[in-house]
């Protein structure tokens, strides 16, 4: 799977692991930034990874600030996209196998590299379920055309 990574600066030092860990589960990984630890503002990185994800150019996005909470309220500002902040194996599952997330935003400063890696293998290896899901984001579809236009 082709996968789009940013971060701001509260999530560079973890980028790097989430990089190596996603490419130990067999994706290829493409950094959009930033690529120091000095001050970005979050909203300019997650603007650019959602809308890659959503022109189709990437399967999925991460994005990484200090807590998830900030990159995703930016991304799913892009229409189409699905952000959904994980915490743990069981967020991560939800996230992908519930809300069919396309972009997973996680905490730099808040979870370490032990927590990173199962969010990561769970987020990658749960399958959206649809059923009585498919419902459900539809009806996120529609509050998204309706505030869009």
């Amino acid at each position: 799977m082709k996968i789009v990574i940013g971060s701001d600066h509260g999530g560079f030092a973890a980028k790097a692991f989430v990089t190596k860990t996603v490419q130990k589960l067999g994706h290829e990984v493409s950094d959009f930034g930033c690529h120091s630890a000095e001050s970005v503002d979050y909203p300019d990185v997650a603007q650019l990874v959602a809308e890659a994800v959503v022109k189709g150019d990437f399967e999925k996005g991460i994005l990484i600030d200090g807590f998830g909470g900030a990159v995703a309220l930016a991304a799913n500002k892009v229409p189409g996209v699905r952000a959904v902040a994980a915490y743990d194996g069981v967020s991560a599952r939800f996230a992908a196998a519930h809300d069919d997330a396309n972009v997973l935003c996680l905490g730099g400063k808040t979870h370490g590299e032990l927590v990173l890696a199962e969010i990561l293998q769970v987020f990658f290896s749960t399958k959206f379920e649809g059923g009585r899901h498919e419902g459900r984001l539809a009806k996120i579809m529609g509050i998204e055309r309706k505030y869009s236009r």
